[in-house]
């Protein structure tokens, strides 16, 4: 028998639930129908090739199916048996591989996928989800926060661990480190994780209030592993990793190791844009974010519904599939941040609900009164928005607060 092009479209398939179903936005090349161009892209992601192939007696058939197309969007439904499971570089080597570079599209996206339980069960999944703010901070009831030392890279050690000491004795639950910050010279990784946990200790001591770290482990594999286990001995309860720069077979590796020691995984995702920025090509945010549910992350920062500073895709959409039962895989916290302030609260909570991490860098260290003052008002501005209370009467029983609207009143910064 012999493979073609036309063996990888059939628009009267109708996908089992074996199938990974994934949906693209393609645009012809000139002169290629869409139809040709649909089955180009299940051929290449899966086991054809641009010439005619004769096969025998010994091959099986793991070959792609274009079943639907609408306009510039085109449906494929790939066999479980393509895939190798728990490898997601594999996975992603077919449906988002060589047909980002193909001649017969100017332009493709990997919009969305369906992930049939055959695949999802053979990734751990989450540690803890959502579930992690009553696991590590006892609370069900409010957002949990963070911030991040600005300047995000320049700071000593002791200067960023007092930072963040200012910040959790103003109500923040966690001090994070910024995506390019590992450990420099200026500012050391194991003297950082040690020098902020001695002051998160004291900042415990303080509230009464149970805080934590998202120290960044970004490196290669093994260094990252060598560093989950120093945060691990020395009582930290989270690990960041910078999950796109790292590549997902270190994350993989990472979430098996933080299984060992009970840690959650904090998923810093620098350098998404570079796959979902473009609105025609790449692969979508939301995909980015059903990859990593599966590899196992905890919190994943996805936008701010439009509020912040940074472009985002569909953040309300994101979060829910986020949330979503996924044959019994824990959900994601979904964390917001970039270009937030106290003001902004109420709108974004509005849309995300409360049952995210909210993250402010300036939002905080430019108050005018210092980071434990941007703290105090974030914190305030979010025990409003629980309570029912609306952030201008709140403003009136906090100073802090009223200072922070006063500076940046509700607008979106640019």
């Amino acid at each position: 028998m012999g493979i073609t092009y036309e063996d990888f479209l059939d628009l009267d398939y109708e996908p089992t639930s074996e199938d990974l179903v994934c949906t693209f936005r393609i645009d012809p090349a000139t002169g290629m129908s869409t139809e040709a161009a649909a089955s180009r892209v299940a051929s290449e992601s899966s086991n054809g090739t641009w010439a005619a192939l004769q096969t025998g007696a010994d091959f099986t058939d793991m070959g792609a199916t274009t079943f639907a197309i609408d306009g510039d969007s085109i449906q494929v439904a790939y066999p479980t048996g393509l895939f190798e499971p728990g490898n997601m570089p594999q996975v992603l080597s077919c449906i988002a591989g060589n047909i980002m570079g193909m001649k017969a599209v100017d332009s493709i996206r990997l919009m969305d996928c369906e992930w049939p339980e055959s695949v999802v069960s053979s990734y751990p999944g989450p540690l803890y989800g959502s579930s992690v703010r009553e696991e590590v901070f006892g609370v069900s009831d409010r957002p949990i926060t963070a911030t991040v030392p600005k300047p995000k890279v320049g700071l000593s050690t002791a200067a960023h661990a007092q930072v963040g000491y200012d910040a959790w004795v103003g109500g923040v639950d966690l001090l994070k480190d910024d995506e390019n910050l590992t450990d420099q010279a200026f500012n050391p990784f194991a003297d950082r994780l040690t020098e902020s946990l001695s002051l998160r200790d004291d900042a415990e001591d303080e509230t009464g209030e149970k805080k934590s770290y998202l120290i960044n482990v970004t490196a290669d594999t093994q260094t990252m592993l060598d560093r989950v286990d120093e945060v691990a001995a020395q009582g930290g309860e989270y690990v960041m990793v910078d999950i796109i720069t790292a590549g997902w077979a270190g994350l993989q590796t990472v979430r098996e190791r933080t299984e060992k020691h009970g840690l959650a995984i904090h998923a810093h995702r620098a350098m998404h844009a570079a796959f979902d920025r473009l609105p025609t090509h790449g692969v979508s945010m939301r995909v980015l974010a059903q990859i990593s549910r599966l590899c196992g992350v905890d919190q994943l920062h996805t936008g701010t519904a439009g509020l912040g500073k940074l472009a985002n895709e569909d953040t309300v959409g994101i979060n829910d599939w986020l949330r979503r039962d996924l044959y019994g895989a824990n959900d994601v916290l979904p964390v917001a941040s970039g270009g937030l302030h106290p003001g902004l609260l109420p709108d974004l909570l509005d849309a995300t609900g409360t049952n995210v991490c909210i993250q402010l860098g300036g939002g905080i260290h430019g108050h005018p009164d210092g980071t434990k003052a941007g703290a105090v008002a974030l914190r305030s501005a979010i025990d409003a928005y629980v309570e029912g209370t609306s952030i201008t009467e709140a403003a009136d029983e906090t100073p802090e607060l009223a200072v922070a609207l006063d500076k940046w009143g509700t607008e979106t910064p640019r």
